[in-house]
């Protein structure tokens, strides 16, 4: 390793993740000497700017990770398959935010605020850790200081999440989508399944068959991942995740049980204490989170916090975060931080 600075790699440097994790590389200021920006080919050349310095993307190739200190993948399952291996090979430290290999029990899934002890162990030299579904991050956030006080025992959540949890084009199709439907015109879908603008679509990833018939890929994702973040492999966990037309945040509504009777006061006191976390609840005011309070911020955001009024053991709340943020640049940059540390 370098003493005067890393080597870091970002693989999906134009991405919408991966230019909030230039960002956050240069408000946190990472120890980098040298970035090295991997994009599609036809993004090859295309230059951006990180740390007051123009650095200009190429392609991935045979080698192109020697050298590299750290690898941040903020592509698709695809490009992790095929290059996270060349650059475990190669002496990274590789950390992904595809679903590729979350869910292997050879892999570490971190939230580190939740189970950072997972980055203490070992080398970091070839190393793999995995970060969460943009979903799960927040959720987990709010939900790991309410069981450490009263003991969780099911979660049912309803997300909200924005289009550019479906990247770039998906937000300009919002765009264009919502001065289509204002001129009179009709919104034509391309990158999302149905038209978003002035609609919700109860539907991100594909449906599952067999045990799991009629749930999708994503809420999938969030009850498993919810369980292996938070230790809980039993954990009752059941999800509804919708496509909604804000161009950033995903919201959260959530009612959790608890083994025992949960006071709201006291979780909101649990819940203010928790790093990462912000309480915003004072409704008779009209404070609680709401999207334009996250987006382009680090904190999740947690507030209408109230009992259930049909179970005794039940708990309700509301959460919101920047899904490009602590969904998936920032808690990266985070494990990495850890790993140094």
């Amino acid at each position: 390793m370098k003493k005067s600075g890393f080597t870091v790699a970002v693989v999906g440097a134009t991405g919408a993740v991966g230019k909030e994790m230039l960002e956050a590389l240069d408000v946190r200021k990472f120890p980098y000497a040298e970035l090295r920006l991997f994009a599609s080919p036809r993004s090859v050349g295309h230059e951006l700017k990180c740390g007051g310095k123009t650095w200009k993307c190429e392609a991935l190739a045979k080698g192109c990770f020697q050298g590299v200190d750290f690898a941040f993948f903020d592509a698709s399952d695809e490009i992790s398959k095929e290059w996270v291996g060349e650059a475990r090979a190669a002496g990274a430290c590789v950390i992904d935010n595809s679903n590729t290999y979350r869910m292997d029990p050879a892999v570490s899934l971190v939230v580190p605020e939740i189970n950072g002890h997972l980055l203490k162990t070992g080398s970091r030299e070839g190393a793999l850790f995995a970060g969460p579904n943009c979903t799960t991050a927040q959720l987990v956030m709010a939900l790991k200081p309410l069981h450490d006080a009263f003991g969780l025992k099911r979660v049912i959540v309803s997300t909200y999440q924005a289009v550019s949890g479906a990247g770039a084009a998906a937000v300009e199709e919002l765009h264009s989508q919502t001065g289509d439907v204002l001129a009179g015109r009709k919104a034509v879908a391309v990158k999302l399944k149905h038209p978003i603008a002035f609609n919700c679509i109860p539907q991100i990833g594909g449906f599952l068959t067999g045990a799991d018939e009629g749930v999708t890929s994503e809420e999938k994702k969030v009850v498993n991942e919810t369980r292996k973040i938070l230790g809980l492999p039993n954990l009752a966990v059941t999800c509804t995740a919708i496509r909604v037309p804000t161009a950033s945040c995903h919201a959260e509504s959530v009612n959790a049980e608890f083994e025992r009777k949960p006071d709201a006061a006291e979780a909101r006191r649990v819940l203010a204490k928790f790093p990462g976390v912000e309480v915003m609840d004072d409704p008779a005011n009209g404070i609680y989170p709401m999207n334009f309070h996250g987006a382009g911020h680090d904190p999740v955001y947690v507030g209408r916090v109230r009992k259930d009024s049909s179970h005794e053991f039940g708990l309700q709340f509301w959460v919101v975060a920047d899904n490009l943020r602590k969904g998936a640049a920032l808690n990266a940059i985070q494990i990495a931080e850890a790993l140094l540390a």
